[in-house]
């Protein structure tokens, strides 16, 4: 792809799921009533083909993470759509949001949120368990996504016997074990070394660089740029700059 960076263009829906994997219009979004009222997102456009992986970068607090919650329906826009595999999230119920989440998308955000009581297979197989695979299924899919991940020899310690970049991995890998259409990361390689993390986004990309799936990474990562498709810079609650290809935003 060229390196050219462009100004994000008004984006209007072309109905063509087959190409695009997500697809977001004026999204606002903002925190508060009143005086204390704060503008969060204030019309972002944005959209990601299939087989695409794209970094959300900038400043903390320009939106990035807010704008990845309401994609992924966890937080509720004020105005604008968001569409993934041509449905409407906004449309959907509570319950349907629940379900579309639970069989289409993977989650890895900045809290790990892992289940104390549980060993790491054990919360690495959870969201196959809530989808009804039998445990033991569950069980081997999620050992097998961390042995890739350098985790075999702590399959069964608890998340209090983890270090923060383990805690990571195994959130990483109850991401990947449903085999999601689309990945939402937010800081993946925060609290890894160079290396692990080197591996970890490798795996990542080589996921959304599937015909029928894409990832989207929230990062303050410049090391991992190399392997963004498009990175799209974010500047106060808006689309900045666009750039193609992972050399250094101009």
């Amino acid at each position: 792809m060229g390196d050219a960076v462009s100004q994000s263009p008004a984006m209007t829906f072309d109905n063509d799921s087959a190409h695009w994997l997500v697809q977001a219009r004026g999204v606002t979004k903002s925190f508060g009533d009143g005086a204390t009222r704060i503008p969060v997102l204030k019309g972002v456009d944005l959209e990601v083909a299939r087989g695409e992986v794209l970094l959300l970068v900038g400043p903390s607090g320009s939106g990035k993470t807010t704008l990845l919650s309401v994609i992924a329906g966890i937080l509720e826009s004020d105005e604008g759509d968001v569409r993934i595999l041509g449905a409407s999230i906004p449309d959907l119920s509570s319950s349907e949001k629940t379900r579309f989440r639970r069989d289409h998308l993977g989650f890895i955000f900045q809290q790990y949120h892992l289940l104390p009581t549980l060993t790491a297979v054990e919360n690495a197989a959870v969201p196959l368990l809530i989808r009804g695979v039998p445990k033991q299924d569950a069980l081997s899919r999620a050992e097998a996504m961390l042995g890739s991940m350098g985790m075999g020899e702590r399959l069964n310690a608890l998340p209090t016997r983890l270090s923060g970049g383990e805690q990571q991995r195994v959130a990483i890998a109850r991401a990947l074990v449903g085999d999601p259409k689309l990945l939402l990361c937010d800081e993946p390689t925060a609290n890894l070394d160079g290396e692990t993390g080197h591996r970890i986004v490798q795996q990542l990309h080589d996921i959304g660089k599937q015909p029928d799936r894409g990832v989207i990474i929230v990062t303050h990562d410049t090391r991992i740029f190399e392997f963004g498709d498009r990175i799209v810079h974010m500047e106060d609650g808006r689309v900045d700059q666009i750039q193609h290809g992972h050399k250094e935003l101009r």
